[in-house]
């Protein structure tokens, strides 16, 4: 049997861990874990992740209507968000959503983190997409992350922040520290010259460690939207952080180019 209890008091120990690491302002960010199929706990909006208790948890059903809140309390305004990605993903138990400073950072710079710096980054993470802005607390948030779902573990909202997801709790929150950490270090190595990518050889060998490390979740080693096409994957930067619709459509674009340039050149 679920201790509700113990789950809110969870949630709460997460929300002090990243407002600690400064990875939400003020009363930015939001949590929520699944229960069953019909009720999830979620933070309430206008709250401070640093001080909630349990008391200030709520309980949502799948479409993100309040089942139960404590007076003055009502879910994250998000909640559409987190609905989505339980939706699309049966074996998603919980979502983290931050405002990671260099997360952040590259989401605003428009910039997806795509380059292969260091194992743990490759095996745990692979691939971190960019899903195009949308307006907080509107579908256009889940609508715009949608696409990734199926492929990816962790998201960066263009101009707004990161979303990470994963079995539990803790490994959705690991997660987003993970997401932040390579961030961080990607930033840094750019100003001491540029990092020193992996070769192909050097990912696949790293996944073939995730591979039999058994992680759960998705991932590039075994359902990058590139490599489901035949095509190199996520970390040779050849455009597996897009829809797999959006890539088979610039090589359409690319091959009719191709011929035209030879017809002229005829």
């Amino acid at each position: 049997m679920v201790n509700e209890y113990e789950i809110k008091k969870e949630i709460c120990e997460i929300g002090q861990r990243i407002w600690k690491r400064g990875m939400v302002a003020a009363n930015d960010g939001n949590i929520s874990v699944k229960l069953n199929d019909n009720e999830f706990l979620c933070t309430p909006t206008g709250v401070s992740k640093g001080y909630m208790t349990p008391e200030y948890i709520c309980k949502v059903d799948k479409e993100g209507n309040v089942i139960q809140a404590n007076p003055g309390f009502k879910p994250s305004s998000e909640i559409k968000m987190h609905m989505r990605v339980y939706q699309k993903r049966p074996d998603v138990n919980a979502v983290v959503h931050a405002h990671p400073m260099y997360a952040t950072a590259f989401a605003i710079a428009g910039i997806p983190l795509t380059q292969p710096i260091m194992p743990e980054a490759v095996i745990a993470l692979g691939c971190v997409p960019l899903a195009k802005y949308g307006r907080p607390s509107t579908e256009e948030i889940p609508d715009s992350i949608e696409e990734y779902l199926p492929y990816f573990d962790s998201v960066l909202l263009a101009n707004h922040g990161a979303l990470t997801f994963s079995d539990s709790l803790i490994n959705a929150y690991h997660k987003m520290e993970s997401t932040e950490f390579y961030a961080q270090l990607l930033y840094l190595s750019k100003q001491l010259g540029g990092p020193k990518e992996f070769t192909p050889e050097q990912v696949e060998d790293l996944y073939e460690i995730r591979r039999q490390f058994g992680l759960p979740g998705k991932h590039p080693a075994n359902v990058c939207v590139a490599a489901k096409n035949g095509q190199k994957g996520c970390h040779s930067c050849t455009g597996a952080c897009k829809s797999a619709e959006s890539k088979a459509d610039a090589d359409l674009v690319a091959s009719i180019t191709k011929k035209v340039l030879e017809a002229l050149n005829k």
